[in-house]
């Protein structure tokens, strides 16, 4: 099952049975909207606080995955998740509500795909059956925890990222309908002296470029074995650099679709979102919406979900510490394309 240094193949191919989104006002007014299965048109989601909120998210998203896997949650045997908040309380106090035996994880944004890795792992070695996976963000319960209060209205720099509001689960089963994962690449910590809690695309996009090329590395595979590489979330100013960094390394990425996850959410023309967004539910609701449905429908074959994190905390910020980064690569496909 282990290839080359750091990356598993799947060879039971665990099946993403069922996914479900819930996203916010703002990922509602995107170019995605369609792609989402609940759209809440307020940032409180009816709770009184943010926290609680996305606490919400995290319930009706999985809730809803495994009632579209046509299952009962006790057919589920782990729950694994995560998210930013501190003690990652969110998908902690959501499992709370589940009552679904509990793996917590914390990999920033990345937690999408580590998440989905390690239940694939999980469902693969056969030790269940189904594995929910899943994580969430909310932009103003992560805003005030890392760079300023909410309330407090503070000027952003173009190089900012805007954290969604959203989150996405999916069920993974050892058998049924629906794309098979089969490899997964798991990140070494990056960190290039980047401090600057607004440029999280250009402390990200080295862990990105790392893991992709660890990835084709170990496998033996060429680039365009994958119709799309997506990483989520580097951004506008976080893509532009891995680009330059995979010329540099003469890494071809040019024989595959290259994008990003935090470019697709929102119309960085229209909406206010800096440079693109960015949170644990970027990469989970693109994916776990968007991209599933290309590869249900046959416009997508095969696909490598990056996604990346940067994994600071308001305690390291205020030590002065670097930012390290750090991401995980999943390979989707459909089961003729395997």
């Amino acid at each position: 099952m282990l290839q080359g240094h750091q990356s598993w193949l799947f060879n039971n191919k665990p099946v993403i049975l069922a996914t479900a989104t819930v996203v916010g006002p703002e990922e509602g007014n995107g170019p995605l909207a369609d792609d989402f299965d609940i759209i809440h048109g307020d940032l409180t989601m009816g709770e009184d606080t943010w926290e609680k909120g996305e606490k919400k998210l995290m319930e009706e998203a999985a809730k809803l995955s495994i009632e579209s896997a046509g299952i009962t949650k006790e057919h589920v045997k782990f729950y694994i998740g995560g998210d930013l908040m501190n003690q990652i309380i969110s998908s902690s106090f959501a499992a709370r509500t589940l009552a679904i035996p509990y793996i917590g994880v914390f990999g920033a944004c990345s937690t999408s795909m580590e998440s989905l890795a390690l239940a694939s792992l999980i469902v693969n070695s056969g030790g269940a059956d189904y594995c929910l996976a899943g994580t969430c963000s909310h932009n103003c319960s992560v805003e005030k925890q890392f760079r300023y209060p909410t309330e407090y209205g503070s000027q952003k720099p173009p190089t900012a990222q805007f954290t969604i509001t959203g989150a996405g689960a999916a069920i993974v089963a050892k058998t049924g309908k629906g794309p098979v994962v089969t490899r997964a690449t798991i990140g070494r910590v990056i960190d290039m002296g980047i401090k600057d809690p607004f440029n999280m695309g250009a402390a990200m996009a080295p862990a990105a470029v790392d893991t992709i090329e660890a990835h084709f590395r170990d496998f033996q595979l060429d680039v365009s074995h994958y119709d799309l590489i997506v990483t989520g979330d580097l951004a506008s100013v976080g893509h532009s650099i891995a680009k330059e960094l995979f010329e540099k390394h003469q890494f071809p990425i040019e024989k595959t679709t290259f994008s990003d996850c935090g470019l697709m959410i929102y119309d960085l023309k229209k909406q206010p979102v800096q440079a693109g967004g960015s949170g644990c539910g970027c990469s989970a609701v693109v994916t776990y919406g968007h991209l599933l449905k290309k590869l249900k429908t046959g416009e997508l074959k095969r696909i490598l979900v990056v996604a990346t994190g940067a994994l600071l905390s308001p305690l390291s910020f205020q030590q002065g510490e670097s930012i390290p980064c750090i991401a995980h690569a999943v390979a989707i496909e459909n089961r003729e394309g395997s």
